[in-house]
């Protein structure tokens, strides 16, 4: 029992002291100093932020605005990549680049017979959900419908041409 009470005892004295301290620093006007600021660790914020944070700034940066990444998929080819139209200046310049990244042969485009001659054709997505080849429209407008590529078989492709 004796053991108790100064316990008891010690616990009283610890909060007393501690009420006093405190009212004391509230008295003469200290304050407790703000936490030190925590180092940035690194690898931190994650990637994906990061890479946004980027865009951002050069949107801001931009006039014309940031990259229009879109998605090209090619029949067969169990992967997509992302490519930015923005980069590009014209069919001929999109068409030699998705012919390397790919590794396929797509050809030269006429209005009349579209992509023959080849075993691919570049089609893509417009805003409207419809699927048309790549060349068929101006390029600015092309630019700003495309919603993504999809290189198909170009036997899949002859009834897309206009």
């Amino acid at each position: 029992m004796a053991y108790e009470s100064d316990l008891n005892l010690k616990a009283t004295e610890l909060r007393s002291k501690g009420s006093s301290c405190v009212s004391s620093k509230v008295e003469s006007g200290e304050r407790d100093s703000a936490p030190p600021a925590k180092e940035q660790v690194v690898g931190w914020p994650p990637i994906r932020s990061y890479r946004k944070n980027c865009l951002r700034a050069k949107k801001n940066d931009q006039v014309d605005g940031a990259g229009m990444y879109v998605k090209v998929s090619v029949d067969g080819a169990p992967y997509l990549r992302k490519i930015d139209l923005q980069v590009y200046k014209n069919y001929p310049e999109l068409l030699e680049t998705l012919e390397n990244m790919f590794k396929l042969t797509i050809g030269e485009y006429s209005e009349k017979e579209g992509y023959n001659g080849s075993d691919f054709a570049p089609t893509y997505e417009d805003k409207d959900g419809d699927w048309m080849l790549v060349g068929d429209v101006p390029w600015d407008m092309f630019i700003s419908s495309c919603k993504r590529l999809r290189i198909m078989k170009g036997s899949e492709a002859r009834g897309l041409s206009c």
